[in-house]
């Protein structure tokens, strides 16, 4: 309970500011996840180019769809 409070007291100022700005990092963390999705992903690739393109491909959400041809 001791390591919980001194916690709590060490970040006071931190938790705080969440209350005041309703600002989380949550946003960050999605993309993050995406971008770690993209690297599973671009295991084949041995390129940063071709690792770059995936999270282009995975977190641009692009519509890759082929034209109907009728």
């Amino acid at each position: 309970m001791k390591d919980a409070a001194t916690t709590l007291r060490n970040h006071k100022e931190k938790i705080l500011a969440y209350f005041y700005h309703r600002i989380t990092n949550a946003v960050c963390e999605g993309i993050n996840s995406m971008i770690q999705a993209a690297k599973r992903k671009a295991r084949c690739f041995n390129t940063y180019e071709g690792f770059a393109s995936m999270i282009y491909l995975v977190a641009g959400k692009l519509q890759l769809a082929v034209p109907n041809p009728f």
